[in-house]
């Protein structure tokens, strides 16, 4: 005799299939889902996702900034690389001061850690590469889970009518809200994983825009310069456009520091910055090189007309008297010499650079306080 199910028993059937309760062909639907055993995994590359998760952990559960700083020391504690430091951050974290950016800063100095630029930027793009995996996944899962628990109301709606059915039914009905309860929170999880994702996102973008800026300056460091020579070069040669660049050296800047001090000599770079960015525009850019050195583009102009442009900057500054407001003491007459080139004159961007380079010298062993521009090779 074959029973007909009645409507009543529909809610409970569905449910079974959905929580895969319910066999078919003798196996449930886990185990006729499982994946043919047999498969490898990438090692190194687990090992490397397992790397930036420590060191995303890291920053994000002691509250520091994704700077290159911290970058490195993670990187050199949780990689293997120094074992002593590795120590030094696990003790500290069992101690009841905990892990501080003052702390890490003080280690830094006293353990030396110095960022490496090649390895700084191959961390930072795994980095970016795990928040935006990391970005994503939050992102379906929270979606997945919120589908999961709509579904899974409905269900608990369905068992509640049919308390009277007997006990397994209730049985059923309380598991579901346990399942329910616990899919509400693994969203509201998610959620918030995927704003720490996001602040994290931002830090890092913060970290990489500081990289390639000179932080006593505010202008851009050479790293930045030289990208921005390539992407200038390629567009002006497709545009037939000239394209010079300069080289600025301040003059006899050791006597500065000598009479008074680094912090007066810090000043004097800042107001040669000043006055070669107050030149610069969406096609002359002005960069610290290092030291008392500055590089400068000029899109569209010639050598010539750079070095007039960057001669009226010259003079602008010989003028002006400069005093050290510490001391009130004056400064002098404070000057700088540049050399200019032709980028198109010459092989590759490189070359043009030494060529400024030595119409710089060539200006300085001419007596200071000039401009010289470079003859094309």
């Amino acid at each position: 005799m074959t029973t007909k199910a009645t409507p009543s028993n529909e809610p409970v059937g569905r449910l079974l299939d959905w929580l895969g309760l319910r066999r078919a062909h003798g196996a449930l639907p886990a185990e006729r889902d499982a994946p043919p055993d047999g498969g490898t995994r990438n090692l190194a590359q687990l090992a490397r996702h397992q790397l930036i998760s420590t060191i995303m952990a890291f920053l994000i559960d002691n509250d520091l900034e994704v700077s290159s700083s911290n970058l490195i020391l993670a990187h050199a504690a949780f990689s293997g690389k120094n074992p002593p430091l590795a120590r030094k951050i696990a003790a500290r974290s069992q101690s009841a001061d905990g892990i501080s950016q003052q702390w890490l800063n003080e280690l830094t100095e006293q353990d030396n850690v110095q960022p490496d630029r090649a390895d700084l930027d191959r961390l930072m793009t795994r980095l970016e590469t795990n928040l935006e995996s990391f970005h994503v996944h939050a992102k379906e899962a929270r979606s997945v889970t919120s589908d999961y628990g709509t579904e899974l109301e409905q269900h608990v709606d369905d068992l509640e009518q049919l308390q009277k059915t007997g006990r397994i039914v209730s049985s059923l009905a309380d598991l579901a809200k346990v399942m329910l309860e616990r899919t509400r929170k693994a969203e509201d999880d998610m959620r918030k994983s995927e704003d720490e994702a996001k602040a994290l996102r931002r830090s890092l973008e913060r970290a990489k825009r500081d990289a390639e800026l000179d932080f006593l300056t505010g202008l851009p460091n050479r790293r930045a310069f030289e990208i921005l020579l390539e992407r200038h070069f390629k567009e002006a040669r497709a545009a037939c456009e000239p394209l010079s660049v300069a080289f600025c050296d301040i003059d006899e800047f050791k006597k500065v520091n000598d009479l008074h001090g680094h912090d007066a000599g810090d000043r004097v770079i800042k107001a040669i910055a000043d006055t070669l960015a107050r030149i610069s525009n969406d096609h002359c850019h002005v960069a610290r090189h290092g030291g008392e050195e500055f590089v400068m583009l000029f899109r569209g102009l010639t050598p010539t007309q750079a070095a007039e442009k960057l001669d009226d900057a010259r003079e602008q500054l010989a003028e002006r008297r400069l005093i050290n407001r510490k001391t009130d003491e004056p400064f002098g007459q404070i000057t700088f010499s540049g050399g200019v080139a032709d980028v198109f004159g010459y092989g590759e961007t490189r070359g043009a650079l030494k060529a400024a380079d030595e119409a710089l010298y060539k200006a300085k062993a001419g007596g200071r306080n000039r401009i010289e521009i470079a003859e094309p090779s």
